[in-house]
């Protein structure tokens, strides 16, 4: 029969993964220290390296998501007689995938501002890059808002 503290981690794991992969992460290093003679054979250290970094993938995964997004609305701003069914698809594809990170780690959510900064930065020089404009075309801090980047009807 499982534990009640093993019942919580798998809600956990069920209800936000990156949040889950962080307290194992911590969990995991807790118990290396507590238990230095602990069987040899577990590799707590890395252990807990590896499912730290799982989470920060899905971290990753939304400034990747993010930029993409920010890159396609950027040109669909500048570019208007360039637009095509694809970027549209593009637009929506991104969204749906933020999305459903969200939904599955929403501790991701508060992380969401310092991702957005990053990934306009990345996606602005693209930008630039892909449409031949100069870099001073786009602006420098993000024109569009965490809502309307997640907001399904929103084009620029």
């Amino acid at each position: 029969m499982a534990t009640a503290r093993a019942r919580r981690a798998v809600a956990g794991y069920d209800e936000d993964f990156y949040a889950w992969c962080l307290e194992q992460a911590r969990a995991l290093r807790r118990l290396a220290a507590a238990q230095p003679t602990l069987d040899e054979s577990l590799d707590l250290e890395n252990l807990a390296e590896e499912i730290e970094s799982l989470g920060k993938s899905l971290l990753r995964e939304l400034g990747s998501r993010y930029r993409v997004l920010l890159l396609h609305l950027l040109k669909w701003l500048r570019q208007p007689t360039l637009r095509t069914p694809s970027w549209r698809s593009t637009i929506r594809t991104q969204r749906r995938e933020i999305a459903d990170l969200l939904a599955q780690s929403p501790s991701l959510r508060r992380r969401r501002a310092e991702r957005l900064a990053a990934a306009y930065a990345a996606a602005r020089e693209d930008a630039a890059d892909e449409t031949g404009f100069p870099l001073e075309t786009f602006p420098e801090t993000c024109p569009f808002t965490l809502e309307q980047l997640e907001d399904p009807d929103f084009l620029p």
